[in-house]
């Protein structure tokens, strides 16, 4: 079951608490910038981990400084779109709030994410400033400097030319203690470091078949978000 650490009580609640039942995830983003993105993506985490779990989830978004390049930033780094909270739409289960770290809300679960610096990151790789997000829990305050960014760009270059060569060979299952790490991981409030560990831990394991390697990248990259098969099918 999906917990998340609800912001006000410092527990772990679960996030839908009825399964299947539709979830509302409103995220409250200050604007453009690395806060705003980072709660977009963190809203964005959520509802992948729900929809993992077979539950259905209603992206919401309040209002927001220039909203307009927030979404085309949002948009970039690969965020599914956010309707306006004041929307109309199906009839849910629980509303869960994700908000700025300090960031007031409406009552109700409140996930809460720690800033991110500087305040206007180098949008020019989108995926490598997602990964770079990623690699720190959203409980942590993360650093977007030149090496990070750096870092996350030569490990996604390494990890889509991996699986595009994983690709080539006969598919085979996700190993069901690899699938069970990865599960733990995103359903313990949506530890996408943890997932990340799990990632590297296959990528070295040649003990795995080539074709159940790449069938982990995939699956985990239903959470992650970081078009990790890319590259597969493109010439040598």
């Amino acid at each position: 079951m999906l917990r998340i650490i609800d912001a006000r009580t410092g527990q772990p609640v679960p996030a839908a608490p009825a399964r299947r039942s539709p979830t509302r995830v409103q995220a409250h983003a200050p604007g453009p910038g690395a806060a705003g993105l980072r709660v977009l993506l963190v809203a964005d985490l959520l509802i992948r981990a729900l929809e993992l779990d077979g539950t259905p989830a209603w992206a919401l978004l309040s209002h927001a400084d220039d909203v307009d390049r927030l979404r085309e930033e949002a948009t970039a780094l690969g965020i599914r779109p956010f309707e306006d909270a004041g929307a109309s739409g199906p009839g849910v289960g629980r509303t869960v709030h994700v908000v700025h770290e300090g960031g007031a809300a409406p009552e109700g679960t409140t996930v809460a994410v720690a800033p991110a610096d500087p305040a206007a990151p180098d949008l020019s790789d989108p995926d490598a400033l997602r990964l770079a997000l990623l690699e720190r829990h959203h409980h942590a305050r993360v650093r977007l400097d030149p090496a990070a960014l750096d870092e996350a760009r030569a490990t996604l270059a390494r990890w889509r030319r991996a699986v595009a060569a994983w690709a080539r060979q006969p598919s085979r299952p996700v190993p069901g203690e690899v699938r069970d790490r990865l599960r733990a991981a995103w359903e313990d409030d949506l530890d996408a470091p943890g997932v990340l560990r799990v990632l590297r831990r296959v990528e070295t394991d040649h003990g795995l078949p080539d074709g159940a390697r790449f069938e982990t990248y995939a699956y985990a990259d239903r959470f992650l978000g970081l078009h990790l098969a890319r590259d597969v099918g493109a010439p040598e």
